[in-house]
């Protein structure tokens, strides 16, 4: 079963072209309609746009796009993708705090429920999460983002986390 990053991108291990297509969908949460159309949500995005975003050939796009609706796992997945609005880039016209919290290894067990409890414990409230994917990024990160400013001494507790390499505060 092809339900992991390593295993859909194998199925396109010969254009690396279209693992690009693969990986733009993912990253930005767009999916594929029973049309061939890449939508987010119902709203059609112009395979020349996806094209020029990525710097390939918009034949491309309608041929990874034909290779998911071919493929029944494929299809599965990519008709099932949504995306999720961030509040990060919002966050200074909302005035919220955003913690970014980098580690040695993402796919250790626990970093979200040890960051997020501190802030609990804290008595801060957490309006959004945003764990990235280590398979999609090469510096996967975790982001907090919060009403209010975080005090000195929680930083420094964030910071002291054995998985922690490096944070940032917004």
């Amino acid at each position: 079963m092809t339900s992991d990053f390593e295993g859909i991108m194998e199925k396109f291990e010969n254009s690396p072209s279209q693992q690009a297509v693969i990986r733009l969908l993912l990253e930005r949460g767009f999916s594929v309609n029973d049309d061939g159309r890449v939508v987010s949500g119902g709203i059609g995005i112009p395979n020349t746009g996806i094209a020029r975003e990525i710097d390939v050939d918009r034949r491309v796009v309608d041929a990874t796009t034909n290779a998911i609706l071919a493929d029944e796992e494929l299809r599965r997945i990519f008709q099932n993708i949504s995306a999720i609005p961030s509040l990060k880039d919002l966050a200074p016209v909302l005035d919220l705090t955003v913690l970014t919290v980098y580690v040695d290894d993402a796919d250790a067990p626990g970093i979200v429920a040890e960051v997020t409890g501190l802030l609990a414990d804290a008595g801060i409230s957490i309006r959004q999460t945003i764990s990235e994917d280590p398979e999609f990024t090469d510096e996967p990160s975790l982001t907090v983002i919060t009403d209010e400013a975080l005090p000195g001494d929680l930083i420094n507790q964030v910071r002291a986390l054995p998985f922690v390499r490096k944070i940032e505060l917004e």
